[in-house]
This record gives C-alpha cells, structure tokens and sequence, in this order.
C-alpha cells in the first residue's frame, strides 16, 4: 500500500538532497568576507526599483553623498546609479533581474535598493519572482540583517537573520505524498550555519557589543536547529569577550515586550523563518516595518535596502514626492557602517533620532499635508551639520 506514492516521494527528496549537497561545495570553496578597508574605491550602487523607489533612494543618496563627500572627492568612493530593475521592464523580459542590469550589480561593492513590485495573483502584472529573493540567491546575500533602535526605551537590537536555509530554503520542494499526507522540509548546514553566526560575532566585536544571543526551538526541532545551536556555542568559544546565551523563539517573542528585560538584548542571530517573525514584532515595537532599514550580506556583495514595499499608487496619484525617505535613509547608515565608516554612521542615526523622534521639526504624510522627501533630507544633512 501507498508504494508508488512513496517512490514518488523518495525521487523527489533525493533531487532536493543532490542540490543542497551541492550547495554545501559551493559554500565550502569561498573565501573570506571582502576587506573594504583594503580597497583603493569603493562603488556604491544605487538602485531605485520602482513605485516611490527611484524617490525615496535618490534622497538616501544625497544623504550619503553629503556625508562622504570628502572621500568622493578623492576617488575612494564612488556611486553608480542603476536604473532598469523596475516592474515594468522585469515584466516585459520575464525576468527577476534583467541580465545587463544584474552584470551592473556586480560591478559594484555595495547596493542601496529602492523597493521592487513583486506580481501576485490578480495584478496586471505576470508572475515574475521577486526581485529581492533573485538577488539574494545572484549575490549569495546569506546574512539578512535588521537594527532596531528607539534609545528613550533603552532598545538597541541588532538581528542577524539566515537567509538561505531554515524553512524557506526548499519551500517550493515539499511533497504531498498523498492527499491527506504533505511534508516541508527544514534546511540546515554547518557552512551556512557557520557563516551566519561567525557574521554575528564578528559585528558584535566591531562595534563594542557584549552580547550575542541565538533564537531556536532547539528543544523541538531538534536536528537543524540543533545544528544551529551547537555551532553557535563553539564559534562563542573564539569571542571570550562576547556574553553568549540563548532563548526558544516563542518565548523570545515575549521578552522583546518584557520592558524589563529587552534592554539587554543586543545582537541576535537567529534561523531563516524565526527572524522573519521576530524582525517584524521588532520593527512594529520601533514604529513599524515602514521605519527600519534593512541589510542583505555576502563575503563579495552586500545591499542595503527599506523594508517597505514600493506604494505604486502613490505614484500614480501624482505623491512620489512626498514618499518618506526615512527608511531607506536608515538603510545608508548600515552602508556606511558596513563599508568602514563607522562616525558617519553613527552621525546619521543620531540625526534620524533626532528628526524622527525628539526635535521631529517635519511630518511626513505622504500627502501634499506634510514634507517632502527632498525636504526631510535637507532636514537630516542639516540636523547632521549641527551635531
């Protein structure tokens, strides 16, 4: 009974086990995390997207300009503007990343992405994949990583999310075995487990951070998670000067509203699904999704992007203009901190917390009501010129 079912089956996970295995030897052959301080220039690529895109980055590049315009000056920085990654286009080609447009990313050291339009069932649009999810898998961006800052409540949360693996890494191979019977599969690797907790770390000792913690459901999920979980304590053993400790993610969910205990979270490394979850309840504390940045790293490639999507019907109203900057312009400041330049990061989060929560001198409405984005960065440049 129910052979020719489980033939089926077993054909099916012996395909998925062949491309992971495969995965695991591509991961093994890299080399270590690119050294931006090693690098005679630096290109930043600017990539607007589409919708209120093409706005919103055009105002974080100014910023970013404005901050680094000492080293543009002398050549060791560089930004390069890339346009083509719109819903349009994409949809024309039938493609994610049109190919001259992907060859344009590569090119460059880092990316600021503008939202992109993903097709769902009943837009005018064809099924076209997501541009972020191609991007990820074409830069092998592995480490998804999300701030959370909001410093009158004491919260400085770092979340070093897994990109690649986890539950989303084989979602489309499930199985229905049969009608009443299907089955997902959970990915873990030592290399990809390995290469997002020693990131996590190695943030945590760069930017004087005294605690890392690790978020599984260890205690059920007892292979991958446990894989994770036990890599993460023996890479915790090369940074003695790093407190390193661990929480189930049901009950992390809880401690990030405990206003007595969230104080103390600092960085946080976490498997693919379970920082999905817990970066949103983050985000939503911080003033919601539309306020965080957001970062995609490799060891060759990085983009740095708002989290937001791309609101085409603002721009068909005529209300691009009056999009809000704030989280691509967050997105810059994890840039700048990626690429080396720690003071002028550290310059433009304290300006964003002055203009979004202390002073707040502008309101951003989306509507003709409230500032423009080219106001608000004038804002920002301005507050940062006064620091």
């Amino acid at each position: 009974m129910y052979e020719k079912e489980i033939a089926a089956a077993k054909e099916k996970f012996g395909e998925l086990m062949l491309r992971q295995l495969k995965r695991v030897e591509e991961m093994k052959s890299q080399g270590d995390f690119k050294d931006y301080k090693s690098l005679d220039k630096i290109v930043i690529g600017v990539c607007g997207g589409d919708g209120i895109g093409p706005a919103i980055t055009a105002q974080a590049q100014r910023v970013l300009e404005y901050l680094l315009a000492e080293d543009v000056k002398k050549g060791r920085i560089e930004f390069k503007v890339i346009d083509g990654l719109t819903i349009e286009r994409r949809a024309a080609e039938m493609a994610a990343i049109p190919e001259d447009v992907l060859l344009e990313l590569k090119a460059c050291d880092v990316i600021l992405k503008g939202p992109t339009t993903t097709p769902r069932k009943g837009d005018e649009w064809p099924n076209v994949e997501s541009a972020n999810v191609a991007m990820r898998k074409a830069l092998d961006l592995f480490a998804n990583v999300r701030p959370v800052r909001i410093p009158e409540l004491g919260i400085d949360w770092t979340f070093y999310r897994e990109n690649t693996e986890g539950g989303y890494a084989a979602g489309k191979e499930g199985v229905n075995v049969t009608e009443d019977l299907g089955i997902d599969f959970t990915i873990a690797t030592s290399q990809g487990c390995d290469r997002i907790i020693r990131a996590a770390f190695e943030f945590a000792k760069a930017n004087g951070k005294t605690r890392v913690t690790a978020v599984t459901k260890a205690n059920i999920i007892k292979t991958t998670d446990g894989k994770f979980l036990d890599t993460f304590y023996e890479i915790s053993k090369e940074y003695p000067d790093i407190q390193a400790d661990d929480w189930y993610i049901d009950i992390m969910t809880a401690k990030l509203l405990d206003e007595m205990r969230r104080k103390d979270f600092q960085v946080v490394v976490l498997p693919n699904l379970y920082g999905d979850i817990i970066t949103d309840e983050a985000a939503e504390i911080q003033g919601g999704v539309g306020t965080a940045g957001s970062a995609n790293i490799g060891k060759k490639y990085a983009m740095f992007e708002a989290i937001h999507g791309s609101a085409p019907r603002m721009v068909k109203e005529g209300r691009a203009q009056y999009a809000d900057p704030c989280s691509v312009i967050r997105a810059g400041a994890m840039l700048l901190n990626h690429i080396g330049y720690i003071e002028e990061s550290d310059k433009l989060y304290k300006a964003l917390d002055i203009c979004t929560i202390t002073e707040k001198k502008l309101t951003m409405t989306g509507r003709d009501t409230g500032a423009t984005g080219e106001q608000f960065a004038d804002y920002i440049m301005e507050t940062i010129e006064n620091l």
